[in-house]
């Protein structure tokens, strides 16, 4: 039902109508006599600053001003009423909105008689009341790091450490490194482009100079030095490098030498390199590091049982446009993931339907966790100070070995400091929530005890950070 504030004295009227999901439609009517004011006004200042020939600055009559400027001024009023009337009208009526009023400016006539009325619609924030936040049931699950983990880390860890040695026969292999001179002939191109001794890398899904090869490694396992090899490849449109985008490329690969990925050993120079002295105490490191990302990924867990729980004890409207814009810059990233990760146009082609249906479906829970959040934040009355944001960019600083007045500025320029900010009051709030939670403690599931290999590489890779000084081996793996 629509909402009405009876006008008075120079007071415009406004009328507030449902109309769609989070969304308003607000209807003004602007009395004769305010417009007359504010043309008497615009006129009067005009007078003052107007220079008009054959008068002396602020002499000038108004039947002149009118036809001299009466386009311009008009224009000048009609965007001045507009403006404050749709800012009074939200402002006055306490609506939370989303964005600015969609007012069309031009196509809103000033009148050359009685009130000027003109409707805008603006979306506006969800209504709804929040769950029973304490006492919400959460699992914490039992996880402990196993021997038989750190043993698989210990042999990637030997592996990432190792060197690309002379395959001394045979032929080439599954996740080979191929030095090779490349030539690459882009349509419509003049010239073919050549790159001489580039390191290949003999995966599914690889690259030979910075284009994308689907099935490399059918392309080349079994070949030897001296071989050639030739091969057409349809860039993605979605490529990032705008040469290549959307174009055919013919590639020509020779073959110059074969190598292999031979393991570090386990000796004083590599158990130095983690600052340990015997394997035991490397096991022992190694579990320490695993144990900590177990940790992380119960507490993630539990984040994730209170976002769930919240999520599916709330229900209410979405505002669509929002939805939408949202939506489209999820594809955008998705598909970008993918190509990234190696899959051809085609394939990414083929997912285009389900990746826009989960980029709405995760757009919508992003935006509904958003709006609860907010709603809780204010309910618990939890608030970041500039303090608490500074903390946590410093520490995300450290992790990353940059300087925090750095990384600060880098998020003022990239305008992720706001929702940097937002993130850190969301965690203040989960954290709040979990204190009063109802939790109970389970059994881990056999796919859970999987889920700390991922640690190795950031193992490696804070350990690498410390021997930087040092001279490595030239064909250290970097893939």
């Amino acid at each position: 039902m629509a909402e009405e504030e009876q006008s008075t004295a120079l007071k415009n009227t406004v009328t507030i109508e449902e109309a769609g999901p989070c969304k308003k439609k607000v209807i003004v009517e602007i009395p004769e006599e305010a417009i007359k004011n504010a043309t008497d006004e615009q006129y009067e200042s005009l007078r003052k600053e107007a220079m008009v020939p054959g008068f002396r600055k602020g002499r000038a009559p108004r039947r002149l001003l009118e036809k001299r400027f009466g386009k311009e001024t008009t224009e000048q009023v009609k965007l001045k009423l507009l403006t404050d009337a749709s800012d009074s009208a939200v402002k006055d009526n306490e609506l939370q909105t989303i964005g600015e009023p969609d007012v069309d400016f031009e196509a809103i006539e000033l009148p050359a008689e009685g009130p000027l009325k003109f409707d805008f619609e603006i979306e506006v924030r969800p209504d709804f009341d929040l769950p029973q936040l304490e006492g919400i049931p959460v699992n914490k699950t039992e996880l402990e790091v196993a021997g038989e983990q750190i043993s698989r880390e210990i042999e990637q860890l030997r592996k990432y450490s190792g060197v690309w040695a002379p395959r001394q026969a045979g032929g080439v292999e599954l996740d080979d490194q191929v030095i090779a001179d490349a030539v690459l002939k882009v349509a419509d191109a003049e010239e073919e482009e050549k790159l001489d001794n580039i390191e290949i890398y003999v995966r599914p899904n690889g690259f030979v100079g910075a284009i994308p090869v689907e099935k490399l490694d059918k392309l080349l396992v079994g070949a030897k030095a001296g071989d050639a090899k030739q091969t057409s490849v349809d860039v993605p449109k979605t490529y990032f490098r705008e040469e290549y985008r959307g174009k055919k490329v013919d590639i020509r690969i020779t073959i110059k030498d074969i190598k292999w990925l031979n393991p570090a050993p386990l000796d004083e120079h590599f158990l130095r390199r983690f600052d340990v002295e015997d394997e035991d105490g490397l096991r022992e490191k190694i579990r320490d590091m695993l144990q900590g990302r177990l940790e992380t990924q119960v507490r993630t867990e539990m984040t994730d049982q209170i976002y769930r729980h919240l999520l599916e004890a709330t229900d209410f409207d979405l505002p669509l446009d929002v939805v939408a814009d949202q939506a489209t810059t999820l594809l955008q990233r998705q598909q970008i993931s993918l190509m990234q990760r190696g899959l051809g146009r085609e394939q990414i082609e083929e997912r285009t339907e389900q990746l826009k249906a989960a980029s709405e479906e995760q757009a919508k829970e992003q935006l509904k966790t958003f709006f609860i959040m907010d709603k809780v934040a204010e309910k618990l009355e939890i608030d970041v100070s500039e303090e608490e944001v500074n903390g946590h960019i410093a520490r995300l600083a450290i992790q990353r070995g940059q300087r925090p007045e750095r990384m600060r500025e880098e998020m003022v320029r990239n305008g992720s400091l706001a929702q940097f900010r937002l993130q850190v009051r969301q965690d203040k709030c989960i954290a709040k929530l979990l204190e009063s939670a109802k939790i109970t403690e389970v059994k881990p599931k056999k796919k859970a005890k999987k889920a700390a290999k991922k640690t190795v590489k950031k193992v490696a890779s804070a350990e690498k950070k410390k021997t930087t000084k040092r001279k490595t081996t030239k064909g250290k793996a970097s893939g």
